[in-house]
């Protein structure tokens, strides 16, 4: 997986008053879980434009002070008005550990329902995968390439031996459903194969 660094500084007071002049200059207060303690730290907020407003899954390395550490976003704060970013939690990252993340869906081929007039419906956008840092994927393919109208693709399809899907066997991730266009075509074929009913008789 692609990794992101965000250079800050380490912060000691986490007060009020210093959380919000961190976040009148400019900063965004970050905290770092998963370590033997928490390290607090502050970065500029442009720093995290790559990290946050973006579809693709990424770890991230921590640059703070002379420490450095490799991590995931966890839990991202915005203000409800002007979604600027208030907080943002990460955790520490265990070469020897698992880890659980969403990483998004990237579809791949061609569907023959697709061409016949069915429209693709990607049901999961992003899924929760476990595996070791060095295994994470950057996305979980679906292929789509032997999907015709009608059939629907569960998250039993996208095993991998490189990680695992944290959703129920059941989970749809992806479905070709039959567009109305094709189903008024099918409904007149099959209404003009059975002939057109018998008039009935004038009172």
């Amino acid at each position: 997986m692609k990794s992101i660094t965000i250079k800050g500084s380490e912060r000691e007071s986490v007060g009020k008053k210093a959380t919000k002049a961190l976040r009148d200059a400019g900063q965004v207060p970050c905290v770092l879980y998963g370590g033997d303690k928490p390290v607090h730290f502050a970065a500029e907020e442009k720093a995290f434009k790559s990290l946050v407003y973006t579809p693709n899954a990424h770890t991230v390395v921590i640059e703070a002070g002379k420490n450095s550490y490799n991590a995931i976003l966890q839990d991202i704060q915005v203000h409800p008005v002007s979604d600027k970013i208030l907080h943002i939690d990460f955790f520490q990252l265990n070469d020897a550990k698992e880890i659980t993340m969403e990483v998004p869906v990237k579809v791949t081929g061609t569907s023959p329902g697709v061409l016949n007039g069915g429209v693709l419906r990607l049901n999961q956008r992003k899924l929760k995968v476990k595996a070791l840092p060095k295994n994470l994927p950057d996305f979980v393919e679906a292929n789509i390439s032997e999907m015709e109208m009608g059939n629907k693709m569960y998250v039993t399809k996208l095993v991998s031996d490189s990680y695992k899907l944290m959703h129920p066997d059941n989970t749809v991730v992806a479905q070709v459903r039959i567009s109305r266009a094709a189903m008024k075509a099918a409904q007149e074929a099959a209404k003009a194969a059975k002939g057109a009913p018998a008039k009935g008789k004038k009172k």
